[in-house]
């Protein structure tokens, strides 16, 4: 796989992950959650929805309505409301047979709590091998890597112990997937945690934003905000002897800012070549986004993947 090839290989046929990045639009275009139909098979969709990572009663029953709307064929919310209901296998029967499970936003700690280890987690595992896409939104974006943010503070700097690890689902491994990220000013704890842990790739997500992850690796942009990728492999840090709170010291770590549109290789590290958009746009977009496609693709270094 080349340098930087930190991210497991996945088997063929493995579905796609969708990792939302918290407040996607839900009542205009809904450009993101048509793209999740549409990856789980259109009109052939069989859609679960999974609202454990939120207090809110009728949080699954908001995303099941939206779907049914968008016209899959089927639409169930898997209701686990405790770790005794996601021990018990017959929770988990919404999710058979589906080819999309969507994890809704809400408290990512409550999610690994309750559905760790679990038939659960299980058969989210099993249909994603099967092909089915999972996406999750807000905590369930983070949730899906191996590494997942557990906790943290805001800020732009980074400063030594300012986030934390916990166990995700493993969905996506090499890289550690934070949301809501430019909204909640989180690129401190991005940083931090990249610091401690360069062998991973940070992935901020801004709000009504997705990265889509194929199963070959190749990560696609969708939405009306930006993916940050941190890349710490050939960073130096002071971050292993560095006092809680203190700020620290990063030097040669890259940055890519990835608009709707960019692609970019998590094998490689790199970011890929970007389609130019249709011809019909607004002129001033289209000038837009072409200095940031150059801009993007500058950042490329050159070297082999």
């Amino acid at each position: 796989m080349g340098r930087g090839s930190t991210i497991a290989a996945r088997v063929t046929g493995r579905g796609p992950l969708m990792a939302i990045g918290g407040a996607e639009d839900k009542v205009k275009e809904r450009v993101i959650l048509r793209r999740f139909v549409e990856l789980a098979g259109g009109a052939a969709a069989r859609i679960a929805i999974i609202p454990t990572a939120s207090s809110i009663e009728d949080a699954g029953q908001r995303y099941k309505a939206i779907f049914l709307t968008l016209g899959v064929a089927t639409a169930e919310v898997a209701y686990v409301a405790d770790r005794a209901a996601a021990l018990d296998r017959a929770t988990a029967a919404p999710l058979a047979g589906v080819t999309g499970i969507f994890i809704g936003g809400g408290n990512q700690m409550r999610l690994a709590a309750i559905l760790g280890g679990t038939p659960v987690e299980a058969l989210i595992h099993e249909r994603h091998a099967a092909g089915a896409v999972v996406a999750g939104t807000s905590a369930g974006a983070s949730i899906l890597s191996r590494h997942m943010v557990a906790i943290g503070a805001s800020g732009a700097g980074p400063r030594a112990r300012m986030a934390q690890l916990a166990a995700g689902f493993g969905l996506l491994d090499g890289a550690i997937v934070d949301q809501h990220f430019r909204q909640r000013d989180r690129i401190g704890r991005l940083l931090t945690l990249v610091a401690l842990n360069p062998s991973q790739l940070g992935l901020g997500v801004d709000e009504d934003t997705a990265a889509i992850i194929a199963a070959d690796g190749e990560m696609a942009v969708l939405g009306r905000g930006t993916v940050l990728v941190v890349d710490g492999q050939r960073m130096t840090s002071d971050s292993a002897g560095q006092a809680d709170g203190r700020p620290l010291n990063m030097t040669d770590v890259t940055l890519h800012v990835l608009a709707d549109g960019a692609r970019y290789d998590l094998h490689g590290r790199r970011p890929l070549a970007i389609p130019l958009p249709p011809s019909g746009e607004d002129p001033i977009a289209q000038a837009a986004r072409r200095l940031l496609y150059r801009a993007v693709l500058a950042t490329d270094d050159g070297r082999d993947g």
